[in-house]
């Protein structure tokens, strides 16, 4: 019975110490970039699954990870590193996850470049791709006023409602 309540009790430990990271495929990471040779450091913004360029690095991210606010703040972002060198062949030269709090945990080994991750964020949506909604008149307004207030218009102030 010893057993069973030992692997009860690290399964329980386990799920709680485990943080519940909230996973996002249209998530993006933010990447500090240095080129060791220039002292350049660059801020990379990395899309899921569409390689960025620093260098003769090409940074592809599979994966871009936050912990949710109730746990310890945590990043991680699962990157994959190429050096593309001219007239030579692509070489991997990291592939794993990376994580903010720790950077020299699983960092990149690059004799001139060195990447780590700063934060993941969702992919606000695209407003700019789609046309402005039609103005619909309603018995209140009518069509042929502008949008915009005239100047004796006192538009900063809102209907008070009373509160019971």
């Amino acid at each position: 019975m010893t057993g069973v309540r030992q692997t009860v009790a690290a399964l329980l430990f386990a799920a709680v110490a485990m943080p519940a990271w909230a996973a996002d495929p249209q998530a993006v990471a933010t990447l500090n970039a240095l080129d060791k040779i220039t002292g350049r450091v660059s801020e990379l913004k990395a899309h899921v699954g569409q390689p960025v360029r620093f260098g003769a690095l090409e940074i592809t991210l599979r994966d871009c990870q936050s912990a949710p606010p109730e746990d310890a703040p945590e990043t991680k972002a699962f990157l994959e590193i190429r050096d593309i060198k001219p007239n030579s062949t692509a070489k991997q030269v990291f592939a794993g996850w990376m994580f903010a709090s720790s950077p020299a945990l699983n960092a990149l080994e690059h004799p001139v470049y060195d990447v780590w991750v700063i934060a993941c964020s969702a992919i606000a949506p695209a407003t700019h791709d789609r046309a402005p909604p039609a103005a619909v008149a309603s018995p209140e307004t009518p069509a042929d006023t502008p949008d915009t207030p005239d100047e004796d218009t006192d538009s900063g102030n809102a209907e008070k409602i009373p509160l019971d």
